[in-house]
């Protein structure tokens, strides 16, 4: 049986779609203003030692990764048997609910069990997408999706900065601030938020639907696309050394500690976002259009590594930031891989493409944590200076060349 035609937004769902675009930059702003802070943080519950503190902030982001790689599916087959709404809401709850613990707790596991909760939580990104399938017409859908992606960005560029600033007067502070954020939403959500899924389109729950590795299965069967899916999950995993690793990092290398060391890192984490911006914003396009999809993965991916290299080389602080316009020509790199992957399967195929592209990037999430700050905790603990205390960026640096040279590899025959 064909699957009803999609219905057009109404002009009642307008505040709806609103909606959807302020949780998803209200949730990213929560997220990010705790970045600066959470592994000073542990640090400071875990006695005052980088090492210590660097090796429970992996393990923080790999619990709360492997609860996002289990909740994602399910709350999405959830959101198609219950609706949208209410899945949407509950995570807003729950989000108000994990930061608010995080903010009173003063304990290792008290603090673990929320950033697990956090994990939960915070899947319903997937279903904000789901949300907005089904209002939007499809002719309209890449612009509704496009307006998703720009919160992500404007929340990731503009929230470090303040959670920095906010932790410079109180460590705990920003995850107040985000409590109230992820609970004004919820309230927002609550007398705004309609459901846009009927009753005669919703289906069962089946586990089968939400198993978080069926659609990995699509890439076996496709071994040029496989290739392609190892140069995404290479280029996932390298990405996770910035919020793994920066703030512990820059406090070992450069000593950006204490308030002004916060402020620091939050100029920086403001112009990494800066950068990004401008480049997928504003470079992408003219460069894919010049050079082709698979010149421009390799372009990016040299430039990636590079990046990464100078990185592990700055002696300073100062240094460091002059390497990130050669580092951020790497973002360049995803999206073209992206079109690359999109363009070798039809379009029957391609939700699926994109549920096994991002099963991967949970993979990268649940590995990348732990293989970073350990690789930073043995720095520290030995003591270890000059170029090889950045032995983390040169470990990105080798994950993205080789993620460039399995490019050239799988797509050389098609030019």
């Amino acid at each position: 049986m064909d699957a009803p035609a999609p219905v057009a937004a109404p002009p009642g769902r307008r505040a709806a779609l609103a909606f959807i675009f302020i949780t998803v930059l209200v949730d990213v702003l929560a997220f990010g203003v705790v970045i600066p802070v959470l592994p000073a943080l542990l640090k400071q519950v875990t006695g005052g030692e980088i090492a210590t503190g660097t090796v429970w902030h992996g393990l923080f982001a790999t619990g709360f990764m492997l609860m996002q790689f289990f909740a994602s599916p399910v709350q999405g087959a959830l959101s198609d048997r219950f609706g949208r709404r209410p899945v949407i809401l509950i995570s807003n709850a729950g989000l108000a609910l994990d930061f608010l613990i995080m903010a009173l707790a003063n304990t290792l596991p008290i603090l673990f069990i929320a950033r697990l909760l956090g994990g939960v939580t915070s899947a319903s990104f997937s279903t904000a997408n789901a949300y907005i399938a089904d209002v939007t017409a499809p002719a309209n859908r890449a612009a509704a999706f496009g307006r998703l992606g720009m919160a992500f960005g404007l929340g990731f560029t503009l929230a470090p900065v303040v959670g920095a600033w906010l932790g410079a007067i109180d460590l705990h502070l920003p995850f107040y601030v985000a409590a109230a954020l992820c609970g004004a939403n919820f309230c927002y959500g609550y007398f705004v938020l309609p459901e846009s899924l009927p009753r005669e389109r919703r289906s069962a729950f089946d586990w089968r639907r939400a198993n978080p590795l069926g659609a990995i299965k699509l890439l076996r069967g496709h071994p040029e696309l496989f290739g392609l899916a190892g140069v995404s999950f290479l280029m996932a995993l390298a990405h996770l050394v910035y919020p793994m690793t920066f703030v512990l990092y820059a406090d070992y290398r450069f000593g950006w500690n204490g308030p002004d060391g916060l402020r620091m890192i939050g100029w920086a984490l403001l112009l990494v976002g800066v950068l990004s911006v401008i480049v997928q914003g504003g470079l992408i396009g003219p460069i894919t259009r010049r050079l082709g999809d698979r010149r421009t993965v390799l372009l990016g991916a040299a430039m990636g590594g590079l990046g990464f290299v100078l990185y592990a080389l700055a002696p300073n602080g100062y240094w460091f930031w002059a390497a990130m316009p050669v580092a951020a020509l790497w973002a360049i790199a995803g999206p073209a891989a992206q079109s690359l992957m999109t363009a070798r399967v039809g379009p029957e195929e391609q939700g699926r493409l994109q549920g096994a592209i991002g099963s991967l990037n949970s993979i990268a999430g649940i590995l990348g944590p732990t293989l970073f700050t350990q690789t930073l905790a043995f720095v520290a603990a030995n003591k270890v200076q000059g170029p090889l205390a950045g032995a983390t960026f040169l470990l990105a640096a080798a994950m993205v060349t080789t993620a460039g040279l399995l490019a050239w590899q799988v797509t050389k025959a098609r030019g």
